[in-house]
C-alpha cells in the first residue's frame, strides 16, 4: 500500500522566492507532461513527497498550487490551453451570413459514426467535471459521448441519459467506463449511478457498467497519493484509505481509457471512417460553393 503523505516543507503561509521558483518549476514540468490536465490533476501530481519541492496534501496546498498555475499562465510559461476546466463554459448562440455559410462552416464538424459497425455502444462516465476536462478530447476523438455526473448525479441528469440511449433504438448492449473517487463514497456512487440508469432504461437493453479507475489494485500499481478515510464514516468499511481520480496522472488516465475504448472498436473503425468523412466534406464543400454563387448570382440581379 502506498504511504499517506504528511505535510510539506512548503506548508507555511508564506514561502521564499527560492521555494516558490522551485515549485514554479515543478509545476510546469508536471502540466507540460500529462497536459490537458486539470488544475486538481496537477495538485495531486504535487503531494509526492520525491519531487524537490512540493505541497501538502490539504486545501491550503491546493489553493497554492492554484495561485501558481494562474500566475504561471498569465506569466506565458504554461499556455492556457494545457490546463483543463469543464466547470465553467459559456453558452453561444451560432449566427451564419448565409446559406453558404452555414454549410461551410457545419462541415468542419462533420463526423462519421466510428461505432456503426461496433457489437456495442459505448459511453465514459466520471464522477467529477475536473476528471471530464481531461478526457474531453479523448471521447471526441473516438466519438464517445462524455457524462461528468458530479458523485452522486441527479434523477433527471440520469434519466436524461437513459432516454438518449432508448431513442436509439439500436439493440446493442451499452458499456459504460466509469472513473471515480475509491473512498467510502466514491465505492458507491457507481453502483448507485447503474441502478438509477437500469431503472429507466429499456428493458431489452443490456448495461453494462465498467469500473476503469480508480480501484485499489490501481492505488498500489501506480504508487498512489493516499490519505485516511474520515472519522466516524460507517459506508464501506472495506475500504481502508480513499484516493481521488485526479491523484492518477493525466496522460496515464487517458491511456487506460483509450485501450478500454479500443478494445470495443471494430478493427480498422478509424481509417475506414476518416475516408467517409474526407468524402463527405467534399460534398458539403461543393454545396456551399454553390450555394455561394446562387446568392452572388441573385445580388447582381437586384
Amino acid at each position: 500500500m502506498s504511504p499517506v503523505y504528511q505535510a510539506s516543507p512548503l506548508k507555511r503561509p508564506r514561502s521564499t522566492r527560492a521555494e516558490l521558483q522551485l515549485l514554479d518549476e515543478c509545476i510546469v514540468q508536471t502540466v507540460r507532461k500529462h497536459r490537458p490536465c486539470s488544475v486538481r490533476q496537477t495538485f495531486y501530481q504535487l503531494t509526492d513527497p520525491r519531487l524537490p519541492a512540493f505541497v501538502e496534501k490539504s486545501d491550503r496546498g491546493y489553493r497554492r498550487v492554484q495561485e501558481r498555475c494562474l500566475l504561471l499562465r498569465r506569466s506565458g510559461r504554461i499556455k492556457y490551453n494545457w490546463i483543463a476546466d469543464m466547470s465553467r463554459r459559456a453558452y453561444r448562440t451560432n449566427v451564419f451570413d448565409n446559406a453558404s455559410d452555414f454549410v461551410e462552416r457545419m462541415s468542419t464538424l462533420y463526423r462519421a459514426d466510428l461505432w456503426r459497425d461496433a457489437d456495442v455502444i459505448c459511453e465514459v462516465w466520471v464522477e467529477s467535471r475536473s476528471i471530464a476536462s481531461s478526457v474531453m478530447g479523448l471521447c471526441n476523438r473516438y466519438a464517445v459521448n462524455l457524462y461528468p455526473c458530479g458523485g452522486f448525479s441527479s434523477v433527471s441528469f440520469v434519466y436524461s441519459a437513459a432516454e438518449d440511449l432508448n431513442s436509439g433504438d439500436l439493440g446493442k448492449p451499452v458499456v459504460i467506463l466509469f472513473i471515480g473517487d475509491y473512498d467510502p463514497a466514491g465505492v458507491l456512487i457507481d453502483v448507485a449511478l447503474q441502478r438509477e440508469l437500469r431503472s429507466h432504461l429499456d428493458p431489452s437493453i443490456e448495461l453494462i457498467f465498467r469500473r476503469i479507475g480508480i480501484n485499489r489494485e490501481m492505488v498500489t500499481q501506480y504508487d498512489l497519493p493516499t490519505k485516511p478515510r474520515k472519522p466516524g464514516d460507517k459506508r464501506s468499511l472495506h475500504v481502508p484509505f480513499t484516493v481521488e481520480a485526479e491523484a492518477l496522472p493525466a496522460t496515464t488516465l487517458r491511456s487506460l481509457l483509450e485501450a478500454e475504448i479500443l478494445a470495443l472498436l471494430p478493427s480498422r473503425a478509424l481509417e475506414v471512417a476518416r475516408v467517409a468523412e474526407e468524402s463527405e466534406k467534399s460534398h458539403l464543400k461543393l454545396m456551399a460553393e454553390l450555394l455561394s454563387s446562387d446568392d452572388d448570382e441573385e445580388e447582381d440581379s437586384q
